[in-house]
């Protein structure tokens, strides 16, 4: 007669499953046939603990047990596990080997796994970054072969168990007391082989297909920006969910506007007697013509701001400013009456007393004199 399961692994009927995985490692490990090589009593016995354990590891099995005994398991249809050689034994023992030790590859379930990211480079307008568009795009990405569904065979036949592994996924090699799986070489883990693929992608399961998609530009974006399209990347394996498309902002260089954060930077250019006199002169903004108020003694680099004329603020209501930066344009060419009324001009501003030029240079005269009487 058999004897109990709970008493050949040394363990009370309400034992929980870690007892009895300890249980079973201790016991698999001292009897097992590369530590007492040619004892016929400690090979039966390891067969008996692996019995005991395949049994005692599933709970509708022991469950079964438990109420009907050993004449349970086989009238309620569940056959008691009996090992005809030593591979299947050995088998049990490696996959619950990693169970306790958490390594060694299994069969390679069909996890889902997400596709990959795609990156697409999109160059706009100055007027576009700024008050935002919609582009249309073309990328070449993968997508499910249409002619086979994504499943790589050829319509009308089936992926085959992998011959190598029969259907496994690893195969194994014995070092010592221990068997050691390993990825399967030959069908990379999947455990079938494909013998008719699909002549459309070739066995892959996807092609490379142009595919339209419109882009949704918000307004204020800048160069280096990123915008993300959820599902528009390569598609995933599996069942796993597609990638992103991410598409990276460029904008072209404009040829008067610039950006500084979200404010838009303008350089106008006056004349010096403009700027001398005072003058109300026209601004180019992006939302048309705007006339601003030069006063008198305008210096160059001086600075305008029109509020609320420049980029919108990404994660907020408002607008950055359009800031006017005055240029004075010398003329290069002068008429002999030009250049009479200037020399006269300079010769009135000499004879200021509040001359800033005159001042200038009296100051420089000072102190190089200082200067030189410390050197003496």
């Amino acid at each position: 007669m058999k004897r109990d399961y709970y008493e050949i692994l040394g363990i009370p009927r309400d034992a929980m499953q870690e007892e009895i995985k300890r249980a079973y490692r201790r016991l698999a490990l001292k009897y097992h046939p590369d530590r007492n090589p040619g004892d016929k009593e400690a090979e039966e016995k390891f067969k008996e603990i692996a019995e005991a354990y395949d049994i005692l590891r599933d709970p509708e099995k022991r469950a079964i047990y438990d109420r009907y005994g050993h004449a349970g398991l086989q009238g309620q249809g569940v056959s008691q596990t009996h090992f005809q050689d030593f591979d299947d034994i050995f088998s049990t023992f490696s996959e619950i080997f990693d169970e306790f030790f958490g390594f060694g590859p299994r069969r390679r379930r069909h996890v889902p796994e997400a596709g990959a990211d795609l990156k697409y480079e999109l160059e706009i307008s100055f007027e576009e970054a700024v008050k935002g568009t919609e582009r249309e795009i073309t990328i070449p990405k993968k997508t499910t072969c249409p002619f086979c569904d994504g499943a790589g065979v050829q319509p009308g036949y089936q992926p085959q168990p992998c011959p190598f592994c029969q259907g496994k996924g690893q195969v194994y090699q014995t070092h010592g007391f221990l068997r050691i799986g390993s990825t399967c070489p030959k069908c990379g883990g999947e455990g079938y082989i494909i013998t008719h693929p699909c002549k459309k992608c070739e066995g892959r399961g996807w092609v490379i297909q142009d595919k339209k998609i419109k882009v949704k530009i918000p307004a204020g974006v800048d160069t280096g920006m990123r915008l993300r399209i959820q599902g528009e990347g390569e598609p995933g394996r599996h069942g796993g969910p597609a990638g992103d498309l991410y598409v990276f902002i460029k904008v072209k260089r404009h040829p008067f506007f610039h950006r500084d954060g979200h404010n838009i930077v303008c350089e106008v250019p006056i004349s010096f007697v403009q700027a001398a006199l005072g003058a109300e002169i026209e601004v180019p903004t992006l939302d048309g013509l705007e006339r601003i108020k030069i006063p008198a003694g305008t210096q160059p680099g001086t600075t305008f701001r029109l509020k609320h004329k420049g980029a919108p603020y990404l994660d907020r209501r408002g607008k950055g400013d359009q800031i006017v930066r005055i240029l004075i344009k010398v003329p290069k060419q002068l008429t002999p009456r030009q250049v009479e009324l200037l020399q006269e001009f300079e010769r009135i501003e000499q004879d200021k007393k509040d001359n800033p030029y005159k001042n200038f240079w009296e100051k420089v005269k000072d102190y190089f004199k200082k200067w030189q009487g410390v050197a003496h």
